[in-house]
């Protein structure tokens, strides 16, 4: 089935397709819509529940979340004709005529990796009869960066000002082309923007100020981002989480004391340490070999009022293993999997392997029948691979847990 006929099919058939998904009133909410599109990772599944909603249109970031995560999923799958259909359909929408609805579109192109299309539909907007202004423009330029193509930022940001009356950039603006040169691994750019900016009088944010520490420290130019950490205490930026995450982040690998100083100097100006703070200090532990006192941080999470994320669980995990305490691992993964936090392949490969090699073979079949229930589709075949390396495997399952059973009770 093509794809325009794909997507005529569902618009015609909204009711049939609902039960096909496991939608069983005649309509849900974007909400609904959103929580089951999240755990949906069949590409004709989601595109059948976001078919359901897609004239529910309330605002922008309502209806925007469910679009871009069908994008991602058909995205996945590579099926990049159907994600044209699909955003193509809805220049024909009256709503088209409103700057917010349009900027959508672009932004999914942009989670797509088809920023011609991104592109295109920018400078489209004369024709649908849409205006334009600072808004479609940010949003174009944040399609480069989710596209990955940074390169592109610096270039747009020069051109289209030019060539369109009434688009002019703003802090935000100048925030995006400022992380495009940072992810594209060239803080020092970034900070040659920054020095523009206070020459233009342009307010720099506290994440514009964040995202070139992230980037000076990632680079290990430590020195650079500690004189950037004191400019942001002079010039009275207002400091969050997320900029204290991110100095907490050059000190990982080092003294354990160091990060937590910081995390109680976060404290004593009012903020919060969140599960980010904890993980970063847990991982400094560990580096270090104090296993003990990593469990702790681990422990005392949910004391501190924060609750452990897929990063705790693949930090964890990772370092029991290292160690040597595969069980202690697989108790933390069933943990993780009670919480629908669980780590990644890699991770949870080396538990499997550990496992297998301390005869633990009944907890590495449950763990790779769990994975295959709660990972994605396309990492089935990489599973069901490493079954039959590891010997798992209906055909040879039965050897292995016999020799598991006799060396327990010889």
């Amino acid at each position: 089935m093509s794809s325009s006929i794909r997507l005529r099919h569902l618009r015609r058939f909204s009711t049939t397709t609902n039960a096909a998904a496991g939608i069983h009133s005649p309509s849900i909410s974007v909400s609904q819509a959103k929580n089951k599109l999240r755990t949906e990772y069949d590409p004709d599944k989601a595109l059948e529940i976001y078919s359901s909603v897609s004239k529910q249109y309330y605002s922008p970031s309502s209806s925007r979340y469910a679009q871009d995560l069908t994008v991602r999923r058909l995205a996945k799958s590579r099926r990049f004709s159907e994600i044209e259909s699909l955003l193509e359909s809805h220049k024909s929408d009256p709503k088209i005529s409103q700057e917010p609805f349009l900027s959508t579109l672009i932004r999914s192109y942009g989670i797509a990796g088809m920023l011609d299309h991104a592109i295109k539909t920018f400078h489209q907007m004369d024709q649908l009869g849409t205006p334009r202004s600072t808004i479609s423009f940010n949003t174009l330029l944040s399609a480069c960066n989710q596209s990955r193509q940074f390169d592109k930022v610096p270039q747009l940001f020069d051109e289209i000002p030019k060539k369109y009356k009434g688009v002019s950039p703003d802090k935000v603006s100048y925030g995006i082309l400022i992380k495009a040169y940072c992810e594209a691994g060239h803080p020092v750019k970034g900070l040659e923007v920054l020095r523009e900016m206070e020459r233009e009088n342009v307010a720099v944010t506290t994440v514009t100020f964040t995202t070139i520490l992230n980037a000076l420290y990632k680079k290990g130019m430590t020195e650079e981002a500690e004189k950037l950490w004191l400019e942001m205490l002079k010039t009275g930026c207002e400091l969050d989480v997320a900029a204290y995450n991110v100095r907490i982040s050059g000190f990982q690998g080092g003294d354990p004391e160091k990060v937590k100083e910081l995390i109680d100097d976060m404290s004593s100006l009012g903020l919060k340490p969140d599960t980010i703070s904890y993980n970063y200090l847990m991982t400094c532990y560990f580096k270090r070999g104090m296993l003990d006192e990593a469990k702790k941080v681990y422990e005392g999470l949910e004391s501190n009022g924060c609750n452990p994320n897929a990063a705790t669980f693949r930090s964890m995990v990772f370092y029991l293993c290292l160690n040597g305490l595969h069980e202690q691992g697989y108790k933390v993964f069933k943990e993780s999997v009670r919480l629908n936090k669980v780590p990644d392949f890699n991770t949870l490969k080396h538990l499997a392997e550990g496992l297998v090699m301390k005869k633990k073979t009944k907890d590495a079949k449950g763990l790779i029948r769990t994975v295959k229930k709660t990972f994605p589709p396309n990492f089935l075949n990489a599973w069901t691979k490493l079954e039959k390396e590891l010997g798992l495997s209906s055909c040879s399952a039965g050897n292995a847990e016999a020799q598991e059973a006799k060396e327990s009770t010889g």
